[in-house]
């Protein structure tokens, strides 16, 4: 009868561990924010996570900052002519009942001035600003290079 009682200890740690990567605001989840690890002296970077609308309305991320970087901005990638291009935007709608996922290769949030390198095991602050839900602060886990692909696998809905 212990193998009960460990089994729920097992399960509350795991969701424990889960519910720390989903941040909330209003209506808007905001799942598994992470970065990629950057060699040394690399002045920049990018966050990546996901946000999910339950609400009934369109919401819009109007903003993003960081204490990390100097610069933070919202970008997207698109694909012109066999051409990849990144374009910085005023912000991005996140329509109701929709997941928008923020993707290496596609709508993500480019850190630039930064005094320090990011390094695998280290978190910092993003603060994510909507339109209708205001203002959200997450914390952005550093993943080694080799831990990324799998991450971004594991976290795709």
């Amino acid at each position: 009868m212990i193998i009960r009682p460990l089994a729920l200890c097992a399960l509350f740690a795991f969701s424990t561990l889960t519910l720390a990567h989903e941040y909330q605001v209003g209506e808007l989840l905001v799942s598994h924010p992470w970065s990629r690890e950057l060699p040394v002296d690399l002045p920049g970077g990018s966050a990546y996570f996901t946000i999910l609308n339950q609400g009934a309305q369109t919401d819009r991320l109007i903003a993003v900052s960081s204490s990390r970087a100097q610069h933070a901005t919202l970008h997207t990638q698109a694909g012109s002519e066999g051409m990849m291009t990144m374009q910085d935007v005023a912000g991005m709608d996140i329509p109701a009942h929709t997941e928008v996922a923020f993707k290496p290769g596609a709508n993500h949030v480019m850190l630039t001035g930064m005094q320090q390198s990011l390094k695998a095991g280290e978190q910092f602050p993003l603060t994510l600003e909507f339109e209708k839900a205001g203002k959200l602060e997450v914390q952005v886990d550093v993943l080694p290079v080799e831990a990324q692909a799998s991450h971004q696998a594991a976290h795709v809905h």
